[in-house]
């Protein structure tokens, strides 16, 4: 007889207090991979509950790091404030069966059991003393919260996917609360009621939730309602081990985006904080999709490095077609301080930009770095020259500049003409092909490095590499 499954459902629930930050982008991608690899959905959940530090901007960052990252949702995304009424409705509904009781306990009472667990070297937790009380000594004026009555026996189990059996005393855990005193939910009861009503079959989180996990179980076990199956990830540390801050890389993903590196790149580094295939370490989506599981997460903290996301970023370029390289390119542009400058100039250089293209993505490593490989395309005469193009521009190098311009005007403009004629001076010279190239470069690019000086050549054509070449031959001439 064959087994029916159902397929899985998961979710994604970021709180919007600030950008989708590089946890979170693998958190996501791990549960598209999961879901989607199963022919299952992935829903998107905003945990917008905090009102003082929920934002439009940081939902808006969300939607678009996803986005870029080619990670889609299914349905619209769930707002949780605006099911909170839902959420009360199911605290009620536990207060009413004795699964949930009102608890009248002070701030200072709670900051004094505080302290006298600190004393006596225990966790600091609510000691159930409203747990049983008649409610007819409430005292007056008091809006309670409304706690959990969880079983203080026993323990509370969970067969989580990538961390194995953990186990928990009961007692060591509290009644947490349900509702505030103002009658807000807590973020607690609105995940276990939320990923019950999306129907999720799969709660993959960072490991930072272990406990979170267990607290949710004694709701699920309160409400009669089936536990999700639960997947903790490791969390994501720096290259020296620390945990992961600015420095080591915990930016938003737009900033990703600002650096350019190319999504499918992020996708693959993204997956590889954690997960495992054998040795393989590039992978296409369609692979990823097929392979991804979650019995290939490791346990330990994954470490982010730099120096490996650049690599592989290269590495994805140099394999990228040149014409979706070139597409990706002008999406790009925006990103950059004088990209609105560059655009229209980009548009109307496409063809000559292919041209170079094979040479450019030979060395570049990010799309910041393609772009300046171009620039000297997009730059308008009196072209800016850099430093250490300067130094190369010497007055005996400005003088055999103006023996090569005499050549290549009567030179017929194709590569290979070119490249025989520069080789024929450099030899008239008695110099090395060096001592001719370099400064042809730094005059036609206004840099030190570029690719190929003859592709260069050609891609900016007779007439404006010859008055380029003019330009800095004339500033040699003048002075």
């Amino acid at each position: 007889m064959t087994e029916i499954t159902t397929p899985s459902v998961t979710r994604f629930a970021p709180s919007p207090t600030g950008f989708l930050h590089i946890g979170g982008a693998r958190t996501a991608l791990f549960n598209w991979l999961y879901a989607r690899g199963r022919g299952g959905k992935m829903l998107l959940r905003i945990e917008d509950t905090d009102r003082a530090r929920s934002t439009k901007e940081a939902i808006d960052a969300i939607f678009d790091g996803l986005t870029w990252l080619g990670i889609d949702w299914d349905g619209e995304p769930v707002f949780q404030f605006a099911r909170a009424a839902r959420h009360r409705e199911i605290a009620e509904a536990l207060l009413a069966v004795g699964r949930a009781y009102r608890c009248y306990a002070s701030p200072q009472e709670l900051q004094e059991m505080r302290d006298a667990a600190r004393r006596e070297g225990r966790t600091p937790r609510y000691d159930g003393r409203w747990r049983d009380r008649d409610l007819s000594e409430a005292p007056p004026g008091v809006e309670p919260v409304i706690r959990l009555k969880a079983s203080n026996e026993g323990e509370t189990v969970i067969d989580d996917l990538v961390q194995g059996r953990v186990t928990w005393q009961n007692k060591e855990l509290d009644d947490l609360i349900l509702l505030r005193s103002d009658g807000t939910p807590t973020y607690m009861l609105g995940v276990v009621v939320d990923d019950h009503d999306m129907a999720v079959t799969h709660i993959i989180r960072g490991d930072d939730h272990l406990t979170n996990g267990a607290r949710q179980a004694q709701i699920y076990e309160a409400l009669g309602w089936p536990i999700p199956k639960m997947a903790h990830i490791p969390l994501i540390h720096g290259a020296d081990g620390a945990k992961l801050s600015k420095r080591h890389g915990a930016l938003g993903v737009e900033a990703y985006r600002a650096m350019g590196y190319l999504p499918a790149a992020m996708r693959n580094y993204l997956v590889r904080l954690g997960w495992s295939h054998g040795d393989q370490e590039i992978f296409s989506t369609e692979e990823l999709l097929s392979l991804f599981d979650l019995n290939r997460v490791g346990r330990s903290a994954a470490r982010f490095d730099f120096a490996k996301l650049e690599s592989l970023n290269g590495l994805y370029i140099r394999q990228a077609p040149d014409q979706e390289l070139i597409d990706a390119l002008e999406k790009f542009l925006p990103e950059l301080p004088d990209g609105a400058a560059l655009a229209p100039r980009f548009k109307l250089l496409r063809t000559q930009i292919a041209a170079i293209m094979p040479g450019l993505k030979e060395r570049a490593k990010t799309l910041i770095e393609l772009v300046d490989g171009t620039r000297f395309l997009l730059d308008e005469r009196p072209l800016k020259i850099e430093d250490k193009a300067k130094a190369i521009l010497t007055p005996e190098a400005r003088a055999i500049l103006k023996r090569t311009i005499a050549v290549l005007e009567k030179t017929d403009w194709e590569a290979g003409t070119l490249d025989a004629a520069v080789r024929a001076l450099a030899d008239s010279e008695k110099v090395k092909l060096a001592a001719v190239a370099q400064p042809l470069r730094a005059a036609l690019t206004g840099k030190s490095t570029s690719t190929g000086i003859f592709d260069v050549l050609i891609a900016l054509g007779r007439d404006e590499s010859l008055a380029r070449l003019r330009d800095q031959a004339g500033i040699a001439a003048a002075a």
